[in-house]
């Protein structure tokens, strides 16, 4: 049994999601791969949990933070320097301005020469170089499935299955949020506000909702994608961006009367974000807050994933896929 050590860094709705399937996963993983995933520290802003024979992950998912027996004080930085971790699995929500704290997180993980798995997209979307020059220097890798598309296993599918490829380009429905609204107006005939305020009420949209409607979060996943993916070298303020405040019930019932609908698309290769008409027999033509992401391949042709693209749950999904592979090779 190959025992492998992890410093979880962040522990809101997907780091307890995570703690959560990896508490319920360890006998599948036992079994399939041969492995012991002992998550020796949790770290959050305000102290941290810290236990070299494993943190009781079960009890940290019932208790308050702070009443947790392993609970001490010392900070994230702290705690990624003395844990004596394998891995550093970095869960903080992003900031767009400067990619901290999480940015300081997978830079320090790395110097103290740990492999680092995230789903914060900010630190990728702002300094990908800096973060892989890092890596390399340190002989380590950065793994970030999480970060685009939730738990759909697309940049997994590229370094794969589709090795033998080149990938002229990507693009598709990159937010659930703001499909579920383009869907809800399109399907039962209301406008932008009330589809708005049901995403709001079932928790696909925040209450500054302005992230995911005015295209950022979807602009941020396509820089990822054309620097991951296809060799590029951009940062978000290379992306034209425009949202979907300004569809109107009427634009998107014009729309289907030509058998068409609206929705955000990214695309990779332009490096645009903008709503697009496409025909309702089109494979990015789905409902609800799922995601939709097309690869046009030289070899293998055009391949559409469509699965879920948020969630705590399903986000561990490709978290856990990404601790995996590395955990093999540690």
């Amino acid at each position: 049994m190959k025992e492998v050590k992890l410093c979880i860094v962040g522990f809101g709705n997907i780091g307890r999601g995570l703690a959560a399937v990896l508490d319920e996963k360890q006998d599948l993983l036992r079994r399939r791969h041969g492995l012991k995933l002992t998550v020796v520290a949790v770290a959050e802003k305000d102290g941290s949990l810290v236990n070299e024979r494993g943190v009781d992950l079960s009890r940290a998912l019932k208790t308050q933070f702070s009443s947790c027996p392993e609970y001490s004080s010392m900070k994230t930085l702290d705690v990624i320097k003395s844990c004596n971790a394998d891995m550093v699995v970095e869960l903080t929500p992003g900031n767009m301005k400067n990619g901290e704290p999480g940015l300081s997180h997978i830079l320090r993980s790395l110097e103290c020469g740990m492999h680092v798995v995230t789903s914060n997209k900010a630190p990728l979307a702002l300094k990908y170089r800096e973060i892989m020059d890092c890596a390399r220097k340190a002989g380590r890798e950065v793994r970030f499935e999480a970060t685009v598309g939730g738990a759909i296993p697309l940049i997994n599918l590229y370094r794969g299955t589709l090795q033998a490829n080149e990938v002229r380009n990507i693009y598709g429905i990159l937010n659930g949020t703001t499909n579920f609204i383009l869907s809800k107006m399109a399907e039962e005939c209301v406008d932008f506000r009330i589809a708005l305020k049901e995403a709001q009420e079932l928790g696909l949209a925040e209450s500054d909702y302005s992230y995911d409607v005015d295209g950022i979060d979807s602009a941020v996943k396509v820089v990822i994608l054309a620097n991951a993916l296809m060799g590029r070298s951009v940062s978000l303020k290379d992306v034209r961006v425009v949202g979907i405040r300004d569809i109107t019930y009427e634009t998107v019932e014009l729309a289907r009367k030509h058998n068409s609908v609206i929705k955000l698309v990214g695309d990779v290769n332009e490096l645009e974000v903008s709503p697009r008409i496409i025909p309702q027999n089109h494979p990015l033509n789905i409902s609800g807050a799922l995601n939709a992401v097309m690869l046009d391949t030289d070899v293998a042709g055009d391949i559409t994933i469509t699965g879920v693209g948020a969630g705590p749950r399903e986000t561990s999904s490709s978290v856990l896929s990404d601790i995996i592979d590395l955990a093999i090779k540690v």
